[in-house]
């Protein structure tokens, strides 16, 4: 755009050249004084308003540069905003991912930790039953112990009674004797 600017701007400095020439051609010809005099002020006052339309159009053209850099900055920012706002969603995402399975992580651990504490105790109360079961068998060999105990009371109960039959018997035919 620079260049095409400059080609204009020397177009136009042609141009005007040109005119210039072809003006002072013609003054030389009228030979008139004053009518050139008032011809330069016209043509200065004709060069002047023209550069003045080429300050506006500068001006103009700044303008629009600015107001183009100051959308693509506004752009840019509304950009990033919003990747700092998708960002802001994803990492809110994968926290409640992550609280997620913390959670089912410890409901696992909850799970298992039940599961050890059931197998304890029925290991518990199994110990217990084979305990109950010793001490029945304990109970019984003692029943059994105390049967043989008063069988054997009997039995020298009863040999006791035939000794004394036996005495009685030889102390009986003694005298007969």
């Amino acid at each position: 755009r620079k260049r095409e600017r400059e080609r204009e701007r020397r177009e136009r400095g042609e141009e005007r050249e040109i005119e210039r020439r072809e003006e002072r051609r013609e003054e030389r010809e009228r030979g008139g004084r004053g009518e050139r005099k008032e011809e330069r002020e016209r043509e200065r006052e004709r060069e002047e308003r023209e550069r003045e339309r080429e300050r506006e159009r500068e001006r103009e053209r700044e303008r629009g540069e600015r107001e183009k850099r100051e959308r693509e900055r506004e752009r840019k920012r509304e950009r990033e905003r919003g990747e700092r706002e998708r960002e802001r969603e994803r990492e809110s995402k994968r926290e409640r991912e992550r609280e997620r399975e913390r959670e089912r992580k410890s409901e696992r651990e909850r799970e298992q930790e039940g599961a050890r504490e059931r197998e304890r105790e029925e290991k518990r109360e199994r110990e217990r039953e084979r305990e109950r079961e010793r001490e029945g068998e304990r109970e019984r060999e003692r029943e059994r112990e105390r049967v043989r105990e008063r069988d054997r009371e009997r039995e020298s109960k009863r040999e006791r009674e035939r000794e004394r039959e036996r005495e009685t018997e030889r102390e009986r035919e003694s005298e007969q004797a």
